[in-house]
């Protein structure tokens, strides 16, 4: 699916050096500034590149950086997190998750307990999911149905694009992440898979 314009707003916020609610503004604007079609667009992109991300390896790293545990939701936060460390980095994280060992967005992280890490650097982006169809409200008229719609807009525009390229198969998330699970807790494997994250997130013992 063409994802340049959607990667192109989130470039912009990170140029801007913006997190927290100043990014979720300046990209909420972004929004408002396109027609209906494009909000949906944007969702279906949303919902296409966050697909990449739904491995157990990047859940793996999750559960490192997280301390041994990464909730379904924090990891659905997680990889939207990752939306916003930009394209180059979430692309290659997609490839080989023990790269966000690089990102100084983790760099920051290591070494302090997670009881300490201000909000603004935790590493989930809850409210991605939520701008555009906030949007797309405003463009156009209250939700009646919770947005169902919209989402459904979203889904059938990725898979018609899927299509039309020659993928096959549905976008609706997989039962399972891909790959073969792992626990990050097994520390020999975690130090063959993530040596730079494990080095850097030690786990401490329960």
């Amino acid at each position: 699916m063409e994802t340049d314009y959607f990667w192109t707003l989130i470039a912009d916020c990170r140029r801007q050096g913006l997190s927290g609610d100043g990014r979720d503004t300046r990209l909420r604007e972004a929004l408002l500034r396109l027609p209906p079609p494009e909000v949906i667009r944007f969702q279906a992109c949303l919902e296409y590149v966050t697909g990449e991300a739904y491995s157990w390896n990047l859940w793996a790293a999750a559960d490192r950086i997280f301390g041994g545990w990464c909730s379904d939701d924090t990891f659905c936060w997680f990889q939207r997190w990752m939306v916003g460390l930009g394209r180059p980095v979430f692309e290659a994280a997609v490839a080989d998750p023990d790269v966000l060992a690089y990102a100084p967005e983790v760099l920051r992280l290591s070494g302090r307990p997670r009881e300490a890490w201000a909000a603004a650097d935790r590493p989930q982006w809850e409210s991605l999911a939520h701008l555009a169809p906030r949007a797309y409200e405003r463009l156009t008229a209250p939700f009646t149905d919770f947005g169902d719609a919209f989402h459904a807009a979203a889904r059938d525009l990725l898979e018609a694009e899927l299509e039309a390229a020659g993928a096959t198969g549905s976008v609706r998330r997989a039962a399972a992440p891909r790959g073969r699970r792992w626990s990050a807790l097994d520390e020999a494997e975690s130090r063959r898979r993530l040596p730079r994250l494990t080095a850097m997130f030690p786990l401490t013992p329960r």
